[in-house]
């Protein structure tokens, strides 16, 4: 009976030292990546799973939840998605949080102990908001990751992991193309537009907008939350008194929107109409909110998906999905009101 190929084998067989190959197997990140590449091929020629070398046969994925609230109810449930068709795929999740710097070196990027050499996560998701540095760390670690597209900070080219979207682009125009029907035209978007997620959602708008060849009114503020809708709808009606609609970046910016035109006696939706996004708090505020519904759960379960196929076949086509959002229609939204003369 022929015997197992061991790893003096796959040295020979790569043209390479014994010593590479341990470095290759511990994803030691000195490796050159074009070395790394020849030693996987030779261990897929050979049949040797590199990964069960390097982690035994652990069954665990990590999900790394990075610069964001732990509590933060999007990625909550981007979490619940991604635990769920791990459990029907009987692997482990293990949920950490993770704040780093951009600017941050990658080679110096302490990541958590999970995804150290001598631990047991085969490969990662990655939730919250993300820096192109991160990823080039993991690259140079040879651990398989997925990434939430919508909440990359900074330029990056999606190569070399897969992708999961949110069609935060299409909802945004969906919604600003709902209230031009109900006859609209000066219309407002409020976001912060140094954050990846509020600037795709005011790309959906201002082409909207440009289509039905209206002038866009981007509202661009360094904040989040609710501040940043109460902020924004106070400096927009300081120069703005003709506005009749508003789209907020989120239903928690929505919130602060209602915060400030409660405050300044505007009735919603008599004077003015307002369409959150994400659809996390809509049905929960008065008049309850018309959102743009995303489905975080997707999200995380094809995350999840896509790093599993990724550790059965490394060398699959790089996966990028976007997963189309929904229209909520409440109360928020009416016609502009009619002016009349003295």
């Amino acid at each position: 009976m022929a015997k197992s190929p061991k790893l003096h084998d796959l040295a020979r067989e790569a043209n390479v030292s014994p010593a590479t190959v341990s470095r290759v197997v511990a994803s030691n990140p000195t490796v050159n990546p074009a070395i790394r590449r020849q030693v996987q091929r030779a261990a897929k020629k050979l049949g040797i799973d590199l990964e069960e070398k390097r982690k035994g046969k652990s069954k665990v994925l990590a999900f790394l939840l990075a610069n964001r609230d732990v509590l933060h109810s999007f990625q909550a449930r981007v979490l619940l998605g991604a635990e769920t068709y791990c459990s029907q795929q009987n692997w482990e999740l293990m949920f950490m949080s993770f704040r780093y710097a951009p600017e941050t070196p990658p080679e110096a990027l302490h990541l958590p102990q999970l995804l150290s050499n001598r631990t047991n996560a085969r490969a990662v998701i990655l939730g919250g908001s993300n820096y192109p540095n991160l990823f080039r760390a993991l690259d140079a670690r040879g651990l398989p990751y997925a990434v939430l597209g919508n909440n990359v900070i900074g330029d990056w080219k999606p190569t070399g992991c897969d992708i999961a979207y949110s069609d935060d682009i299409a909802g945004a125009g969906e919604a600003t193309a709902h209230l031009i029907s109900k006859g609209h035209r000066s219309i407002a978007y409020i976001g912060n537009l140094q954050l990846p997620w509020f600037k795709r959602c005011a790309l959906g708008y201002e082409q909207a907008m440009a289509a039905a060849g209206l002038a866009a009114r981007t509202i661009d503020i360094r904040s989040d939350g609710s501040q940043l809708g109460y902020l924004a709808t106070k400096t927009i009606f300081a120069k703005h008194r003709d506005l009749t609609a508003i789209l907020a970046g989120s239903d928690q910016v929505a919130a602060g929107v209602y915060d400030a035109l409660r405050e300044m006696n505007i009735e919603i939706p008599g004077k003015i109409s307002v369409v959150g996004f994400n659809d996390t708090q809509g049905s929960l505020l008065y008049p309850p909110l018309t959102s743009v519904r995303e489905f975080p759960e997707d999200l995380g379960r094809h995350m999840a998906e896509f790093a599993l196929q990724r550790l059965q076949n490394p060398d699959l086509d790089t996966q990028e999905l976007t997963i189309p959002t929904q229209l909520v229609h409440r109360a928020s939204v009416g016609p502009p009101p009619v002016l009349t003369g003295d």
